[in-house]
């Protein structure tokens, strides 16, 4: 299946460490080669990167590794395809807007008989499950709240619903943020870290890099990285529960 990556922080920081190694995963040391996407929050916009190149051989991914995008809510996906041919179409994040905002989305995932009825308000582009799913959540969220945004806890409770009900047809895997939280739901596996005051050097397991984040952060900066697999093999990663989905905002996770 695809491995998901996501950064949320409390303020703009750029991923260019965690992607590295997460890209290398993209048919270097790992099998996920069928594309790869990244999105990054820019205020009201979306920076949105897509190829159906393997990682390790875009030209596009070289152009992410070495341009510090800063931002406080990135989504990243390399893909190992299930359903949907290897096309630009399918490839994970996708980007669509509700509320007057952009809301990002990928999976890692297989969902098998779900053919949900779309009304049209959403519809998909290409031809994978996950796009699929990505419309229904964006169709039941306008259903549920007509066309004024929820606060916090109400969208953190329906999407704990919609999650649970999709889950029901295979693993679903998810990262969702509209720019201001990001959300993150665990079929199968997914494991997160919060970096913060005082930091220290963290090495990647897929890449020889590492990084002293104490000599390139402020003590008040806070970071939360989420990851289908660890990225560092000398931090301590903290696992999902299977069926959690959690809420990152300004950096960790909150309690809703």
């Amino acid at each position: 299946m695809c491995q998901l990556l996501g950064m949320n922080c409390n303020v703009p920081t750029d991923i260019v460490f965690s992607f590295t190694g997460f890209a290398t995963r993209g048919g270097r040391t790992d099998v996920h080669h069928d594309g790869w996407g990244i999105a990054f929050f820019e205020g009201a916009g979306v920076r949105h990167f897509v190829d159906h190149a393997a990682a390790v051989a875009s030209p596009v991914a070289d152009l992410i590794k070495r341009w510090p995008i800063k931002s406080k809510n990135v989504i990243a996906h390399i893909r190992k395809a299930t359903q949907g041919r290897i096309a630009l179409e399918n490839c994970h994040p996708f980007v669509r807007e509700l509320w007057g905002r952009y809301w990002v989305f990928a999976h890692n995932g297989d969902l098998k008989d779900f053919k949900p009825e779309l009304n049209g308000a959403f519809q998909p582009v290409g031809n994978t499950d996950s796009e699929m799913a990505f419309c229904y959540l964006l169709q039941e969220m306008r259903r549920r709240f007509g066309g004024t945004p929820p606060g916090l806890p109400e969208l953190t409770s329906a999407l704990r619903e919609l999650t649970g009900a999709i889950a029901a047809h295979g693993a679903f895997n998810m990262m969702l943020s509209d720019g201001s939280a990001l959300f993150a739901h665990c079929s199968t596996n997914l494991h997160y870290i919060v970096r913060k005051h005082p930091f220290a050097t963290a090495k990647l397991s897929d890449e020889d890099m590492t990084v002293d984040f104490s000599q390139v952060t402020t003590p008040n900066d806070r970071v939360a990285v989420i990851v289908t697999a660890p990225l560092t093999d000398n931090e301590t990663w903290t696992q999902f529960g299977q069926g959690e989905m959690k809420v990152f905002v300004e950096g960790e996770p909150v309690a809703l």
